[in-house]
């Protein structure tokens, strides 16, 4: 995926007084600039120079109408810590007491690889509201406007080498997919090796970053991308994509709500991993792969094949039958694409 196009870089910190004109904002109604004044302690024309750059830095649309005030265009459903621990199930939340939440960060999967080489405890998640070098798979960017959608990311430490744990982004997957599904969104279902989709339009997507040595421990960051609500930044998305808002019968849910969930099941997910690897959701991923049994074609930098999609092996590969022949491929060398022989 494109990055949206409009931000200029920041540092991983956003200014405090910003941050807060988007939180009085978010509820979408008109503020005075007098009361915003008092809330930053500044002038009138002080909360106008403030708010310019609201729309360069964060891409957000802001409305001045004289006699009302300034409002966003657009509400937004911010991230808020208690709530998200609110909604994991008691029996977790001692554990997530590493639950850090960002306004802006350059990735969530970096800073938190960062922060794991400096010892930070396995289950720690990482929350952004905005980030400004969100990537995919293959180096892609991801598309993370500000306060829209869910990118988070979550450590986990392994006593397995790296290689046995290379499975786990399609476990990760899995963890995904229940947590649509806990809302109601009938019809996603899993592509190889971790998106999901719905109706052949990219829903989510996963990214998993791995560290150790050759023979064991590893130190495993899990990367969450969940489009809930992109609009106008969904021009910049190179691929067919859908988002939660647009997806008939999905329960009413806030972002924190969505991240609670996708801890929750990540870190059923990641636990499961550790005792059984990834047979222990081979079953379930066969059940809701969306290719299995069709016609599909395998793409790499030199090269394009065509066969018939017979599956996964227990270490994540897929297996496809080319010419009457089994072949396995990893999901580092190539990429998925429905086709026809």
């Amino acid at each position: 995926m494109k990055n949206s196009v409009g931000y200029k870089p920041l540092g991983c910190r956003v200014m405090q007084a910003e941050f807060e004109l988007i939180r009085t904002l978010a509820d979408g109604a008109f503020h005075s600039g007098e009361a915003l004044g008092r809330l930053l302690g500044i002038s009138r024309a002080g909360v106008w120079k403030r708010l310019q750059p609201l729309k360069g830095d964060f891409g957000l649309d802001i409305d001045a109408v004289k006699g009302r005030g300034y409002r966003l265009r657009e509400p937004l459903d911010l991230l808020d810590r208690r709530m998200v621990l609110e909604h994991i199930p008691e029996s977790e939340r001692f554990e997530v007491e590493g639950l850090h939440l960002h306004p802006v960060l350059g990735s969530t999967n970096s800073w938190l690889m960062q922060r794991g080489a400096l010892g930070e405890p396995s289950g720690s998640v990482c929350l952004a509201e905005y980030q400004q070098s969100g990537r995919g798979r293959h180096g892609r960017q991801w598309v993370s406007p500000f306060g829209r959608n869910v990118y988070l990311s979550m450590l986990w430490r392994f006593d397995m080498p790296p290689m046995q744990v290379a499975g786990l982004s399609l476990a990760a997957a899995i963890g995904v997919l229940r947590t649509l599904q806990a809302f109601g969104c009938k019809g996603a279902g899993l592509k190889w090796p971790n998106d999901i989709l719905w109706q052949h339009k990219k829903l989510a997507g996963l990214l998993l970053e791995v560290s150790g040595e050759a023979s064991g421990p590893s130190q495993v960051v899990i990367g969450v991308g969940l489009n809930t609500w992109l609009g106008e930044a969904g021009d910049d998305i190179d691929q067919p994509w859908i988002d939660l808002s647009s997806i008939p019968e999905v329960e009413s849910h806030s972002r924190s709500q969505l991240a609670a969930s996708l801890i929750t099941e990540l870190r059923r997910v990641a636990r499961n991993y550790q005792v059984e690897g990834l047979s222990g959701f081979l079953d379930e991923w066969h059940s809701n792969d969306l290719m299995l049994g069709q016609q599909v074609e395998i793409r790499s930098a030199s090269q394009c094949l065509r066969g018939k999609h017979l599956g996964i092996d227990t270490n994540g590969a897929l297996k496809l039958q080319i010419d009457g022949a089994e072949r396995l491929f990893h999901a580092g060398e190539v990429s998925l694409r429905r086709g026809g022989v």
